[in-house]
């Protein structure tokens, strides 16, 4: 873990939580994948509540979920899913997609997951332009970045373990 300079802290107290920089590793996420636009994030929770009806996801690891976005022209494609072993069982309406091992500046997310949105308008508008850090491009078939729900998660009230995992340049 490597600590962000006491500037930056200084600059976001109250708007955001300073991140960690962690080098992430590797990871196989498996889950279903749809595309919004900015009209129709609003059904994210849908997927989410759809993904459940599948319960155990063969090869699953851990009890984390992640929510894996990737940027498309006029809106985002994306996976919510489960970490595992290998992609063999996927199947069905089911999809998959690799996280590389990259360095990561992680911000806890500690509001209702309703305003996730705002989270990352503040890390993305604010937070990273004033950092001196810069967004990675996403390696072919990556996320650009994504959430991760901890095992202390509630998804009945929308609080617990949440984290945005942004890839940046070394």
């Amino acid at each position: 873990m490597i600590a962000i300079q006491s500037t930056t802290e200084r600059a976001f107290a109250g708007h955001l939580e300073p991140p960690r920089l962690e080098l992430g590793r590797p990871m196989l996420i498996a889950g279903l994948r749809g595309y919004y636009s900015a009209a129709d994030c609003g059904a994210i929770p849908d997927q989410w509540q759809r993904l459940e009806f599948y319960g155990n996801i063969p090869g699953a690891v851990g009890r984390a979920h992640y929510g894996l976005c990737f940027h498309e022209p006029h809106g985002i494609e994306y996976l919510s899913g489960v970490e595992v072993s290998g992609f063999a069982g996927v199947l069905g309406e089911l999809s998959h997609a690799s996280v590389p091992a990259q360095k990561y500046a992680v911000f806890p997310h500690r509001e209702h997951v309703s305003k996730l949105c705002d989270t990352l308008d503040v890390i993305m508008n604010e937070w990273l332009p004033a950092s001196g850090l810069e967004v990675a491009p996403a390696k072919s078939g990556a996320p650009d970045f994504f959430e991760r729900y901890g095992e202390d998660f509630d998804p009945r009230t929308g609080h617990g373990d949440v984290e945005v995992w942004i890839p940046v340049k070394s």
